[in-house]
């Protein structure tokens, strides 16, 4: 028989069979701490029941039974039983932390006569009857799919015509209505009564917990964070334990380190008669962990040693659920913090420091695609700020853009390219995808652990919670603080760092890294054997790369310097020329300007090497819209048919026909335009070799590298290798200078990879231009794939992920390695590197690691990231290698 379930002190806590959850509940109870007594039923099983239909087999079903029964046993307790009654939790626990993502069903086993034992029991009705009201409500919006915005309207109802302001007033005579009008909704929507039987409950909710792995909100997060759509969740039934059983009570969320800052200070919230979900769903806005000490100094100081525990044993920093009953502590969960870039990189760094564990761990602790995090812009210290409201400042960074006051439309908006802010009463997971689609989130209720805050810092996005001076009207689709009146569209300035709000947009400033993130990229530069380089096309961006401990520039893309308003004239000039005298004439004018851009960007990175790719466009590019021309010409036609302008406009459309090709990325365009146009690579050349001899004799060091684009032949190399040698021969014959100049090319069409023994005879280096190479082998033009089925093909899993976001390792990786292989045994000296935009991304830099590549180039802004995963990258290699050898042993 397979088992499915596992009690909590049955010491397995393997995370890919309980989730992450469970193993964590187990782990404790071993270590000895208070935790309220369960089982948890294991991923396997989730993946038994979509296996089988959707349904829980007879197997899973008599080890749930038999669970119980062994709970049961342990606390003295029985599920129905009306003079001692248990009740329990239902809870989701995935392999991978998915807070709100899934679904949760607290007090299962209540029912009219249960209600009435815990009553008894607990000498409080007014508790008895909240707890049952709260038990049906969520079931029914859980596990019977009823929109809890009914049960929420009949409550303020009931409240508001009571006078009450708050939930805690009620009595146990009102719950008992509030009860009676929830059963009247259920029976309304489902045309059945709410179901009595509480292993009826047991089943349909454990039922509705593995449901939930496959809810819109769960897939979404999942294709946001990767995590795999197999692993399936495991399901915590657990004892309940009460913090809404009167002013001795309570319940909270705490982390061991602040997950905004990384400070190593406790940081939390909690509510006094309260239960858990109180605390994350925003309903009422919670109160400092640090005040507990005044409330319940004995339990704080317990639950403060319980932390620093938890800390140590896992050696991470902990997002810990506590509960207090009647002046008891039980802590409910603890798993592995979320946090931001800023937050992870202290505490990694300071965990080193002390010595809770090491520098190559303090590395993989941080993701590098947090990184990006810390390049977001900020506010202008300089600007007066003229505060409209302050909430809680729950996720760092600053943003601006137009008021959104629901999901479905912050994502429409947001499709159109325009800024979106989602300003909200309290987020749920079903408002995910508009967090997605904006730039930040505001709510008027909920604390530094709602569901927004912990969602948006999960993502890096600045959030603000609990801004109660805003009053939110969804139906007029606006905000007021005081006499002001926001509406949506209107344009705001969020402070996710201070928890300001602003009006109008404002100017922002780049962020400065901090010294924690300087000293891990220095471990990390220390572990690393790729190199990392920089795709930067002018002086301003090599000197950021640089800023950003990029060693050298792998990709300098040198059409991207003619895009300037007033070289353009001359490029089209060049492309319009009819005989090679007038083209010179306009590459005579393009060749300082080449020069001097070279010069700054040599100057920018010191010395270290510099990769300049020879012209590469479809000339079509640098040249007018044919439409807009013909429209232009035809009204001209019509208003002054003998003008000189109708001439050179017709003249100007010839040509543009001429060039026109059917597929321009395939066409005439890298090496193929030096072919057939060699001066316009000559040109570059001699301003590269100018710009090389400038720069020698200002007493600058220079490493350059010519890189030819598009070769698939190597006889394109070959002259086009000679052409280069020939340019630099001149510029020597005139300067007297000696260059060392390494010349190579871009494999960037799947011929070269596979002829890449032929083609390393002639060049000194190998750069992967894997977007085209991804284009090519694939057969996808990128901007049409992306645009048209690309997510679908995502989304219904025919391809695992974006190919050109992460590197395609079965297909591209293939080509790739096949051209390392076959590069470096035909010539040993071949220097290879990527500098397509996989190399700025985790995985496929692992890639570049295990094939052997001797750099990656990235854009400036991901020189960071690539330095930390290429020292991940190094680190994971050399842990495997040591497994192999214990393994042999």
């Amino acid at each position: 028989m397979n088992k499915f379930v596992y009690m909590f002190d049955e010491g397995n806590n393997k995370k890919e069979l309980l989730g992450g959850k469970g193993a964590n509940l187990a782990e404790m109870t071993r270590i000895g701490l208070p935790v309220p007594f369960g089982f948890t039923i294991s991923t396997e099983a989730c993946n038994t029941y979509y296996d089988t239909g959707k349904t829980i087999s007879t197997e899973i079903e008599l080890q749930v039974l038999e669970a119980l029964n062994t709970l049961e046993e342990k606390t003295g307790k029985r599920l129905g039983d009306p003079e001692k009654p248990l009740l329990v939790s239902v809870r989701s626990g995935a392999v991978h932390s998915m807070p709100g993502m899934m679904d949760t069903v607290l007090n299962l086993g209540m029912n009219d006569e249960t209600v009435e034992g815990m009553a008894k029991l607990t000498n409080n009705d007014r508790f008895a009857y909240d707890s049952y009201r709260r038990f049906i409500q969520m079931f029914s919006d859980v596990v019977l799919h009823i929109d809890g915005f009914y049960f929420e309207q009949l409550l303020e109802e009931i409240r508001e015509g009571k006078g009450y302001h708050s939930d805690p007033e009620m009595t146990a005579e009102d719950w008992k209505e509030v009860i009676n009008g929830y059963k009247d909704i259920v029976k309304r929507h489902t045309k059945r009564t709410f179901p009595e039987d509480p292993k009826e409950q047991l089943f349909l909710s454990i039922s509705a917990v593995f449901d939930s792995w496959n809810n819109q909100r769960a897939i979404v997060y999942r294709r946001l964070q990767k995590i795999p759509g197999h692993l399936g969740t495991a399901v915590n039934i657990q004892s309940m334990v009460f913090g809404n059983m009167g002013n001795d009570s309570g319940t909270g969320v705490a982390f061991t380190r602040n997950p905004s800052t990384g400070e190593a200070k406790l940081y939390g919230e909690y509510l006094i008669n309260a239960q858990g979900e109180d605390v994350v769903a925003g309903i009422r806005t919670p109160q400092p962990i640090a005040t507990l000490q005044d409330e319940m100094p004995e339990v704080y100081q317990q639950f403060v040693e319980t932390c620093h525990l938890l800390e140590r044993h896992y050696q991470d920093m902990q997002d810990i659920e506590f509960t207090v009953e009647r002046g008891e502590l039980f802590i409910l969960q603890t798993r592995t913090g979320k946090r931001t870039a800023q937050a992870a990189i202290r505490i990694a760094v300071e965990l080193e420091e002390e010595l809770i564990i090491s520098k190559k761990e303090a590395i993989l602790r941080v993701d590098p695609d947090q990184l990006n995090q810390l390049l977001h812009r900020r506010i202008d210290e300089a600007y007066v700020r003229k505060q409209l409201a302050k909430g809680l400042p729950a996720s760092p960074g600053a943003a601006t853009g137009q008021v959104v006051f629901d999901a479905d439309e912050a994502e429409r908006i947001a499709n159109d390219k325009i800024k979106v802010i989602l300003v909200r009463p309290e987020t749920t997971p079903d408002d995910i995808h508009g967090i997605v689609a904006s730039q930040a989130t505001v709510t008027s209720r909920g604390g530094m652990t709602s569901h927004a805050a912990v969602v948006a810092r999960g993502m890096g996005k600045p959030c603000i919670c609990g801004c109660e001076s805003i009053k939110i009207d969804l139906k007029l689709k606006q905000f007021k603080v005081g006499d002001t009146i926001v509406k949506q569209g209107d344009i705001i300035t969020v402070d996710g760092s201070t928890g300001e709000i602003m009006l109008d947009e404002i100017p922002m400033i780049e962020p400065q890294l901090s010294d924690e993130f300087q000293l891990l990229l220095t471990w990390a530069d220390e572990e690393r054997l790729l190199g990392v380089r920089a795709n930067a096309d002018n002086p301003e961006d090599a000197k950021k790369a640089f800023e950003f401990g990029a060693g050298g520039i792998g990709l300098c893309r040198t059409e991207h310097m003619f895009m300037d308003a007033h070289r353009i004239p001359i490029v089209q000039d060049m492309i319009l020329s009819e005989t090679y005298e007038e083209r010179k004439v306009s590459l005579t004018k393009l060749l300082p300007m080449q020069q001097e851009d070279f010069e700054g960007i040599f100057e920018a990175m010191q010395g270290q090497p510099v990769t300049i790719r020879l012209l590469d466009p479809p000339l079509h590019e640098f040249l007018p819209d044919k439409e807009e021309l013909l429209v232009e010409v035809t009204k001209l036609q019509i208003l002054d048919s003998n003008s000189k302008e109708l001439n050179d406009k017709e003249q100007l459309l010839r040509k543009v026909r001429q060039l026109e090709e059917l597929n321009p990325m395939l066409g005439h365009r890298g090496c193929r335009l030096g072919m057939i146009y060699p001066e316009i690579y000559i040109m570059q050349a001699k301003a590269i070799f100018y710009a090389i001899a400038k720069v020698i004799e200002n007493g600058v060091d220079v490493k350059p590298e010519i890189m030819i684009p598009l070769v698939g032949h190597v006889n394109e190399l070959k002259e086009m290798r000679q052409l280069v040698i020939n340019a630099g021969m001149q510029v020597k014959e005139e300067t007297g200078l000696e260059f060392d100049c390494l010349i190579g090319t871009m494999i960037e069409v799947p011929r070269a990879a596979l002829t890449a023994d032929q083609i390393a005879q002639e060049a000194d280096f190998f750069s992967f231009g894997t977007n085209d190479l991804t284009q090519t082998t694939f057969g996808y033009s990128r901007d049409d794939a992306e645009g048209k089925f690309l997510q679908a093909y995502i989304e219904n899993k025919v391809l695992p992920e974006n190919p050109f976001s992460s590197l395609d390792q079965e297909g591209v990786g293939k080509l790739v390695e096949t051209g390392v292989n076959l590069g470096k045994e035909s010539n040993p000296r071949l220097k290879t590197g990527i500098c397509g935009e996989h190399g700025g991304e985790k995985n496929s830099i692992q890639f570049c690691q295990d094939v052997g590549l001797d750099y990656i180039s990235c854009s400036p802004y991901r020189v960071p990231l690539a330095r930390l995963a290429a020292a991940q990258a190094a680190i994971k290699n050399e842990q495997k290698q040591c497994e192999n050898e214990l393994l042999q042993i």
